[in-house]
């Protein structure tokens, strides 16, 4: 058996292998070495904006969703604001990476459901185009 120390996130563990001939040696799950000073709790989640209204759409109109989770970065329309097909509408971060929401088809802005900096999950209501 070799025994190794192996350090993770700041934490260590020691973890023993056995050596055997040229195969694989199955590895012992890590155990901690020592025991971690209490580290603070965690943090309580944000709490959530009051809910208002739902918005829905009326006949005629085009809710444009997420589709993905993420953060309104910047958006980049008004409401009233006339849009063509594949104008960019918001962008919508996430992993990292910027996303453009595009206008679906040519049409003004009825309404903004969402404020930038604010998060959304998939399928959460952005925009409705009339």
């Amino acid at each position: 058996m070799r025994k190794f120390i192996i350090n993770v996130n700041g934490n260590s563990y020691e973890v023993e292998v056995e050596e055997v001939g040229g195969a694989s040696a199955p590895i012992s799950r890590p155990a901690p070495k020592a025991a971690a000073p209490a580290a603070a709790a965690p943090a309580a989640p944000k709490a959530a904006a009051p809910a208002s209204a739902p918005v829905t759409a009326s006949a005629g109109q085009e809710v444009i969703e997420s589709p993905m989770p993420g953060n309104i970065w910047k958006i980049l329309v008004k409401e009233g604001q006339e849009v063509k097909s594949g104008d960019v509408l918001l962008i919508l971060e996430a992993m990292k990476m910027e996303n453009e929401i595009l206008a679906p088809r040519d049409g003004k802005v009825a309404s903004i459901t969402t404020s930038e900096g604010s998060a959304v999950n998939t399928g959460d209501k952005l925009v409705i185009m009339d």
